[in-house]
């Protein structure tokens, strides 16, 4: 299965970012991608933490979601829409949502945001949970291929990464590919943003892809980029420097079954059973 990872610098202006993503869609189309992934807040990195709920869209409306499924339905892709604000029952909390739509356009699965990042080191200082709601659902999607396999899909976002028992659970439900939508900052990502990717992917024996921010915002942040895929062996296959672009690899299911036929690990587990 061809993958595309669109690896965007959002702004705080909505338009000017679905432009870009449509330019990047467009070129994962032409590469022949099957599943293209946009980086969480692809829509909008804001000046300030309300600035979500100016924009969130009820679940099914408004013009981000119409936007993506004319894309997808137009360019024959599957489209992993990073992230969006989908509101709440609370007026001021929105929810970090994943949204999935088919080569249709229909929209056929939604994760939301499990767990939100706080980090605070005296100089950088960021709380999502001061406006997201956060999610308490695993959400995994098939997507029958054209090479004939059909994937299952484990959904997570940015943050998530850090906690390994998500990924488990997508393993334990057959998940062959983990996606993980990100905006890691500058100093996180440097630390931790690839070795945390290996190791979910060694771990699961899976392939996982995340498409992230990757430069200097509008809002003054600064994020990592490095949108990368692995292979269930911990190999890096593709990845992507800093600032905007789009980079695609194809994914052989014939190599992650050899993969967990050769180190079937996963039979292995004693504990957590």
């Amino acid at each position: 299965m061809k993958l595309a990872l669109i690896q965007m610098v959002s702004s705080h202006l909505l338009a000017d970012n679905l432009i870009q993503a449509d330019q990047f869609l467009q070129t994962a189309a032409r590469q022949n991608a099957e599943l293209a992934v946009l980086p969480e807040y692809f829509c909008l990195m804001g000046r300030h933490d309300a600035d979500k709920l100016l924009i969130a869209e009820d679940f099914g409306v408004g013009p981000i979601q119409s936007f993506l499924a004319e894309r997808a339905r137009a360019l024959g892709l599957w489209v992993v829409a990073g992230t969006l604000p989908v509101t709440s029952q609370a007026k001021d909390r929105v929810f970090n949502s994943s949204l999935v739509f088919n080569p249709q356009g229909e929209c056929i699965a939604r994760y939301d945001k499990i767990h939100l990042f706080r980090f605070d080191n005296g100089t950088e200082s960021y709380d999502e949970a001061r406006v997201l709601q956060r999610g308490d659902q695993p959400v995994h999607f098939d997507l029958p291929s054209q090479d004939g396999h059909t994937w299952r899909v484990g959904l997570s976002v940015c943050y998530d990464l850090r906690f390994p028992e998500l990924y488990r659970a997508y393993a334990q439900q057959g998940a062959d590919l983990l996606l993980v939508p990100s905006a890691f900052t500058h100093t996180t990502g440097l630390a931790h943003w690839e070795v945390l990717l290996r190791a979910r992917a060694i771990e699961n024996l899976a392939f996982v892809a995340a498409a992230a921010q990757g430069g200097e915002h509008s809002n003054g942040r600064r994020t990592w980029g490095q949108s990368m895929a692995v292979d269930p062996w911990g190999d890096v296959l593709v990845q992507c420097a800093t600032g905007p672009g789009v980079v695609s690899v194809e994914l052989l299911a014939e190599g992650l079954l050899q993969r967990r036929s050769q180190l079937p690990a996963l039979q292995h587990r004693v504990l957590g059973q």
